[in-house]
């Protein structure tokens, strides 16, 4: 399958789409102003032990502090006095006001602060610096036997016998020679040292190192030997490109290439209006069928529809063939809006156990190429799929949207029925409390028109039994639920 990375950079904006064979999988956005942090470390100080969850709040300078769980603590970073075997309690590992060298794992996601960990890793093209962490790790997506041997001896020879740090071997490391390897190494040694340095030097709550950006992160963790091509819209960006790829990824040198035309390049690719679709609820199949992708921040629901798909043969066959077409496209969507957490698949009911089977197997295969670690159960009794899928930045959704100012993200507004009789209480709880000449009520002119036409008898009994006047006024900047009843 051949892969094109597109790259769209705006001064305050860079945007990175992932297509394979033309049909849009990722899309990364990074803005200026709010830049991922995971992947970044800071001097963190502890700000509060929490010895119920087995956490710690720990401020390392952002407007929330973040979280840190016991399993994240490495035994390095443990008070003195402690043997890690024994995995002591949180409030004996660290302190209130205790400094620690934190690295963000995830990113603030809603109303929850980022997490940490004090196991510090540092990626470069090839490998990842486990700091303090002796042990060697292989990618799983490198398979084969020989090759993850011949992997571990070398990674082996670069730790050295009395290694202090560890090391993973990623999937681009597969087939690349002990050259290369070592001056991976020799980079990340340099990288960590620098680092320790800052850090000693650095105040409580302040960064001490960053990720890189966007469009160079992606030619370090994306460039596969499946892309074929990466087009960048800006000469500057271009450049700054090629001089990173000359220093770390010189076999890239030869697929980046400066797009000049003066339309914009997502537009030349179709890549905006994939963008609008994937904010969208309803995902239409090609064979007439749909989804419908709802966003809680609890979980993520799925539901599967025939919608006007009859199929040729029997009812069984058509479900099934829904249901496949279905699991590639949901594969496609959870990539396309980084959905994570728990996710709940409605598919069609099948009756046939192999067709349940083959249509899991088609989920299960679809996931293999997803760069995000999923994990998904079988049929449940109720015939819904259950899986979880990474979640370590915020989705689509999240990063370009924000809830409606009118119903506060539910997604729905009362009725203008429901607002008239929550008026008529309102009325008939202020005649009972104080004394007035008149009412006047202020709302929406949908809930005006409902009260003076359909109601109006229900309120001409109203004005009778409290003995005051009811007046209607229509204010053009409310919305449906907001009403006001003014005493007069």
């Amino acid at each position: 399958m051949s892969q094109e990375i597109l790259v769209n950079l705006t001064p305050r904006e860079t945007r990175v789409a992932v297509l394979d064979n033309g049909s849009l999988q990722e899309i990364h956005i990074e803005r200026s102003r709010s830049r991922g942090l995971v992947g970044n470390i800071y001097q963190g100080q502890v700000s509060r032990v929490l010895p119920g969850m087995q956490a710690a709040f720990v401020d390392i300078g952002l407007e929330r502090t973040a979280f840190l769980h016991a399993s994240d603590i490495i035994a390095g970073h443990a008070m003195a006095g402690t043997e890690p075997e024994a995995q002591p309690p949180i409030q004996q590992r660290v302190r209130e006001q205790q400094l620690l060298r934190v690295q963000v794992v995830k990113d603030p996601i809603g109303s929850k602060g980022a997490r940490l960990t004090t196991q510090i890793t540092i990626p470069s093209r090839y490998m990842v610096l486990l700091v303090d962490s002796p042990g060697v790790g292989i990618s799983a997506r490198i398979e084969g036997a020989t090759e993850r041997e011949r992997l571990r001896e070398l990674a082996r020879q670069l730790m050295g016998p009395d290694g202090r740090h560890g090391c993973i071997l990623r999937t681009a490391a597969e087939g690349v020679d002990e050259a290369a390897l070592a001056r991976d190494w020799a980079f990340l040694l340099r990288l960590r040292a620098a680092v320790e340095k800052r850090c000693e030097a650095a105040q409580p709550a302040t960064l001490v190192h960053e990720d890189l950006p966007l469009m160079l992160r992606i030619l370090r963790d994306l460039l596969s030997d499946d892309v074929e091509r990466v087009r960048i819209d800006s000469h500057e960006g271009h450049s700054r490109m090629l001089e990173f790829s000359e220093s770390f990824l010189p076999e890239a040198r030869s697929r980046l290439a400066h797009y000049p035309g003066e339309r914009p390049i997502f537009d030349l690719y179709g890549v905006e209006d994939e963008i609008q679709r994937a904010l969208q609820s309803r995902v239409t199949l090609k064979s007439g069928g749909y989804l419908i992708i709802d966003q809680t921040e609890a979980m993520t629901t799925i539901d599967v529809n025939t919608g006007g798909y009859v199929g040729h043969r029997t009812l069984e066959e058509t479900i099934f063939k829904t249901n496949l077409e279905a699991a590639q496209a949901i594969v496609r969507q959870l990539r396309l809006r980084n959905l994570g957490g728990i996710i709940i698949v409605d598919f069609i009911d099948m009756e046939d156990a192999e067709h349940q089977r083959q249509v899991l197997r088609a989920l299960e295969k679809g996931l293999e190429r997803d760069h995000a670690r999923s994990q998904i159960s079988g049929v449940s009794a109720l015939g819904l799929v259950e899986m979880t899928r990474k979640r370590t930045r915020e989705s689509l959704q999240h990063l370009l949207c924000q809830d409606c100012p009118t119903c506060g993200g539910r997604g729905y507004l009362k009725s203008a029925e429901t607002v008239v009789h929550e008026i008529a209480r309102e009325i008939l709880r202020a005649a009972r409390q104080f004394e007035v000449n008149r009412l006047l009520v202020l709302a929406a002119q949908e809930v005006v028109d409902r009260a003076i036409d359909e109601e109006s008898e229900s309120f001409a009994e109203l004005e009778t039994f409290i003995g005051r006047p009811i007046e209607f006024q229509a204010e053009p900047l409310y919305n449906a639920e907001q009403f006001d009843v003014v005493l007069m």
